[in-house]
């Protein structure tokens, strides 16, 4: 085992094998610790899950966006981060794409994704 190997496993985080299995297309919930001075809380961002890049690896992370107030956001959230406290899906997209960036030019109606209720749990 190299020194990369090791450096990668001793900063893994615990939490990542308790994650549901989510993929692209799907709503999902996540809950951020948020650090304001001396304090910490958890802030969930929810929104469309628009990518996911390796998602077994140390490297690997996922895409989330959300409109807010009409102003589309996005944020980056590592899998391994320790920010992460936990993920929950909410509802599981039909998509045949494993990118969704369309979504950044659409609003309202259209930037909808149905529900596959064959994956629902």
């Amino acid at each position: 085992m190299n020194l990369v190997d090791q450096i990668n496993e001793k900063h893994l985080n615990e939490n990542v094998k308790s994650f549901p299995d989510f993929r692209s297309g799907d709503t999902v919930a996540v809950h951020v610790k948020i650090v304001e001075g001396k304090r910490t809380r958890i802030q969930v961002f929810k929104g469309i899950c628009i990518g996911v890049k390796a998602k077994g690896a140390y490297t690997g992370h996922f895409r989330v966006r959300k409109l807010s107030d009409g102003v589309g956001v996005e944020r980056i959230f590592p899998f391994h981060s320790p920010n992460i406290d936990k993920i929950e899906v909410t509802s599981r997209g039909k998509t045949r794409r494993a990118k969704h960036y369309y979504l950044r030019d659409r609003k309202g109606k259209e930037a909808r994704i149905s529900v596959d209720f064959s994956r629902e749990n």
